[in-house]
């Protein structure tokens, strides 16, 4: 008789109602994998999937064991931490500690799910330069070393910044777009004042990033960290140049002069996106004008942010 094809596997995403989580949840899902959605609290968008409400920091790891245990879980996808604006004191909190207790949970597994953790391109420096960056480093040691001493199946992804449909408010893109829409709103040209755009970043569709997610998960690498970008460093200015076009807004950008030893005024952040292509088989495929796109239809389907 032949066989029984396997179920798809299931994904527990953590963090599923942020910015990366939801569309890790969503390409997770087109690419038939079983998903559950897990955050402290719902969101209306994930409808589409099991949702479970938690708070990982705060739920015993073998409360978190169990879970895993009972839904069978095949990947844990780690995508808590990519917050933007907490208070630098509360990084360790929010970013490490889950990612400690985790660990914690998958000790106690006789045969714990593979581990992707999603770190961020802040993590680089020595130290670094945020307590963001510092915070999402810690955690990404954390799972190394679990990794290293057979503990966790581990593959870490550093992610360049991310542009797309969901982009946060409270992000550079967010915030040009908050103050284009508002000046469309009342008909006038928009003043768009922004601190001086001397840095060069890396920015990648998030929808490249969710695939990469997803080739992650069902990847054998393991033990390493693994850079997701574009692999091009491009002027921030440029990208705020871009976003107006696109929106099609009259406007005006007012740089504020930076002190000459401001931290990170003009940093360049490239990613190396040869172990991508060569472990993961990914490389990204969206321009940033497509994500520039998606980002300002989206935005103008969702209520203005409140302002100051």
């Amino acid at each position: 008789m032949p066989s029984r094809p396997a179920s798809p596997p299931t994904l527990l995403v953590l963090g599923a109602t942020g910015f990366v989580g939801r569309h890790v949840c969503a390409a997770s899902a087109a690419a038939g994998h079983q998903v559950l959605a897990v955050a402290r609290s719902p969101l209306p968008g994930l409808a589409a999937h099991r949702f479970l409400s938690f708070d990982l920091a705060r739920t015993p790891a073998d409360e978190v064991a169990r879970v895993l245990r009972e839904e069978r879980v095949d990947v844990v996808v780690n995508s808590i931490g990519s917050i933007w604006g907490a208070p630098p004191e509360e990084m360790t909190e929010r970013c490490t500690a889950p990612t400690l207790r985790l660990l914690e949970a998958l000790r106690l597994l006789d045969e714990p799910p593979r581990l992707v953790q999603l770190g961020s391109v802040l993590e680089y420096g020595d130290p670094p330069a945020t307590a963001y960056g510092r915070a999402k480093l810690a955690a990404a040691r954390a799972v190394l070393e679990a990794d290293a001493r057979g503990e966790v199946r581990a593959l870490v992804l550093r992610i360049a910044n991310a542009a797309g449909p969901g982009t946060p408010d409270i992000s550079l893109l967010g915030q040009v777009a908050a103050r284009l829409r508002e000046a469309a709103a009342e008909g006038r040209e928009a003043v768009v004042e922004l601190n001086a755009l001397l840095a060069h970043r890396d920015y990648v569709d998030v929808r490249d990033v969710a695939d990469a997610v997803v080739a992650a998960a069902t990847s054998s690498a393991r033990g390493q960290i693994v850079g997701i970008g574009r692999g091009e460093a491009v002027p921030v200015r440029s990208l705020v140049t871009e976003l107006i076009r696109v929106s099609g807004v009259p406007a005006r950008v007012v740089e504020r002069e930076a002190p000459t030893t401001a931290p990170g005024t003009d940093d360049w952040i490239q990613v190396d996106t040869g172990p991508a292509r060569g472990l993961l088989g990914w490389r990204a495929g969206r321009s940033l004008e497509s994500a520039l796109r998606a980002f300002w239809t989206d935005a103008q389907r969702s209520p203005l942010p409140a302002g100051p």
